[in-house]
């Protein structure tokens, strides 16, 4: 596992749970508005932090914590991931993965395992709008569907989300996320916030107006569409 970072107790990242965020090197997009710029293009900047030393900590605290958070970076790219996830399991942790969609297999035997019990999936743009939101020349759009479709048949927690940012999303484009994840349990939009360790800088956030125009435009398609991290 390459692991770069551990949050050892938030109350965010884990909706109604007291968790540690554990954060995984390198990814397979390039979103301008990444806000972990060094995790996903230099994840080697950050020391690597020994899984024996994750684990270790997680086993001291399971009293206190009830989650753990699986973020990045792209966590599902850990080719050892599932065993990690077992390890974490035995502790009987609740485990929340973040991801991109861009590996429905492994998402799937993970769920097969039994070692998924929140997913949230990244929906960055509408189709036509990935390649801008994700700064690749090549995107497995197959993929994102095939994660979607799943999510939404399987008997698994999730939510999809999007960060919004004034540059990449119009009302165009969340009409078409609407359709494209109609029936969703749950769509959160959370505005860009600026960070200096973007990929790219010069990116805005949506006015107030737009988000709410936003939540208006998706909820015929989605009738649980929420604002997250507006202050």
């Amino acid at each position: 596992m390459q692991i770069h970072g551990l949050n050892k107790t938030t109350l965010l990242d884990y909706p109604g749970h007291i968790a540690a965020t554990i954060f995984t090197g390198g990814c397979n997009f390039r979103c301008p508005f990444c806000h972990n710029a060094s995790l996903v293009i230099n994840p080697a900047s950050s020391p690597l932090i020994p899984s024996s030393e994750i684990l270790a900590f997680l086993e001291k605290r399971k009293n206190i914590l009830s989650g753990v958070c699986i973020t990045g970076g792209e966590p599902t790219l850990q080719p050892d991931l599932s065993m990690f996830l077992f390890e974490i399991k035995k502790m009987g942790y609740l485990i929340k993965l973040d991801t991109n969609g861009t590996n429905p297999d492994m998402i799937t035997t993970l769920f097969q395992k039994g070692l998924l019990d929140y997913v949230a999936m990244d929906i960055k743009s509408s189709k036509n709008g990935y390649y801008d939101a994700t700064g690749v020349t090549t995107v497995d759009l197959q993929s994102v569907e095939s994660s979607i479709h799943f999510l939404m048949s399987a008997t698994i927690n999730y939510e999809f989300r999007t960060t919004l940012v004034e540059e990449l999303h119009t009302d165009e484009e969340i009409l078409s996320i609407g359709h494209w994840i109609k029936g969703a349990k749950a769509y959160y939009l959370q505005p860009y916030k600026d960070s200096p360790d973007t990929i790219r800088r010069g990116y805005h956030t949506p006015s107030l107006e737009a988000i709410n125009r936003f939540v208006s435009l998706l909820q015929p398609f989605v009738p649980s569409v929420k604002v997250r991290g507006i202050e």
